[in-house]
């Protein structure tokens, strides 16, 4: 069997190497010209996401990465009081969850796949497909195709293989909040081992980490409506954004502008998720990441959820010989996780820019109480503790 991949980023490579695990071929053709180095900012990978890379044999490769170990996330509100600590967990081999820059975790990806035998098609911008009789024709905007037995959108949010496979897909969804963030240089701030801090600020939400060299990766969320567009947004220059976050973040700890004033270059991205699908498959298509299933950046959950999806679907079509109930199967098995973590990102980002000073005061009142409840009954222990037994076979 072999199997076209659509898209070459964080749950593409994964993809082809897990399917290749099953038995299965697979060729992944990305728009880009290559893995993009400086593409978004930086991203969580929570426990549950390492435990498929280690299964993988990809967590060596990773770890050999410029990655920043977090094992815990602090939070504090804008008066600098601490409002409590979140476990990020830890793999039995002691391996934390980590943070890396989106580009670098695309770059490592991309080599220990082709390292592995995958064959990367880059400079290939996917149009439509076609269904045959022996699987699917992918068509090309140079003009090429592409054949196989199946055709697998890892495209993201704003996948193109979803568009053609359900035109009646809802679009994407705006949160209502805006990323910016960047890397301060030479910040001459503590180092923060180990953990990440997010500040709840009076009128912004701020998280950062501090490495060991004094420069700091930082990022802020702020209400915004409406939607902006990108392309204005990335018309604005930095010099823009620093004094609109000066002014949002004065009443905040002052270590927060130090950072921002370091900053070189600042990105600012709309932040969007995906409401439920209608289908994640049709015939010989199949859906995976988010291209499925975008979730805010509140989950630190993107990427781990990709790479999830990317071991069970080649189980599934490992031990289910119809490829069409395969996919059935994988959708069932996957879409109640990915579906729940998508509502608890919107529903932490809810807290992120409130609007008034009373639902500011209140929200760090009850913050403490929340964080008790939550560290006591281990209530994300269930993100972070899933599995995925390769060695079982899938009914």
């Amino acid at each position: 069997m072999r199997a076209i991949i659509i898209g070459g980023g964080i749950a593409g490579p994964v993809t082809a190497l897990a399917l290749r695990r099953a038995g299965i071929d697979a060729v992944v053709y990305e728009a880009h010209d290559g893995p993009a180095p400086s593409l978004g900012l930086f991203l969580g990978l929570g426990v549950n996401g390492l435990r498929v890379l280690e299964d993988l044999d990809l967590l060596e490769p990773l770890l050999r990465a410029a990655s920043v170990p977090t094992p815990s996330i602090a939070f504090s509100s804008g008066t600098g009081k601490r409002i409590g600590v979140v476990s990020n967990g830890r793999l039995p081999s002691g391996v934390p969850s980590l943070t890396i820059m989106r580009g670098e975790l695309q770059r490592v990806l991309a080599d220990a796949a082709r390292d592995r035998g995958v064959e990367l098609r880059y400079g290939k911008r996917f149009v439509e497909y076609v269904e045959t009789d022996a699987g699917v024709v992918a068509h090309f905007a140079d003009g090429s195709t592409a054949e196989g037995e199946l055709l697998i959108g890892a495209d993201g949010i704003r996948s193109r293989v979803r568009a053609r496979m359900s035109p009646d897909a809802p679009a994407p969804r705006y949160t209502g909040l805006l990323n910016l963030g960047g890397v301060a240089r030479g910040t001459g701030l503590e180092p923060t081992p180990d953990t990440m801090h997010m500040i709840w600020g009076r009128r912004a939400f701020f998280g950062y980490t501090v490495l060991g060299t004094g420069d700091a990766w930082w990022f802020a969320n702020l209400g915004m409506r409406p939607e902006p567009d990108r392309a204005e947004l990335a018309a604005i220059p930095t010099a823009d954004w620093k004094r609109r976050l000066r002014a949002l973040f004065e009443d905040d700890p002052p270590s927060i502008a130090a950072m921002i004033e370091a900053t070189d270059e600042i990105g600012a991205f709309p932040i969007h998720d995906m409401p439920s699908l209608p289908c994640w498959h049709r015939g010989r298509v199949v859906l995976v990441g988010d291209a499925a299933h975008a979730v805010s950046p509140s989950t630190g959950q993107g990427a781990s959820l990709a790479f999830e999806d990317a071991v069970m679907l080649a189980r599934c079509l490992r031990d289910i010989a119809d490829p069409e109930a395969a996919f059935g199967r994988y959708e069932a098995l996957r879409r109640p996780r990915a579906e729940r973590i998508v509502a608890v990102g919107r529903k932490r980002g809810e807290y992120k820019a409130l609007e008034s000073r009373a639902a500011v005061m209140l929200r760090d009142l009850l913050m403490p109480i929340v964080f008790r409840i939550v560290g006591r009954k281990s209530s994300t222990s269930w993100i972070r503790d899933y599995t995925i037994p390769w060695d079982e076979r899938v009914a």
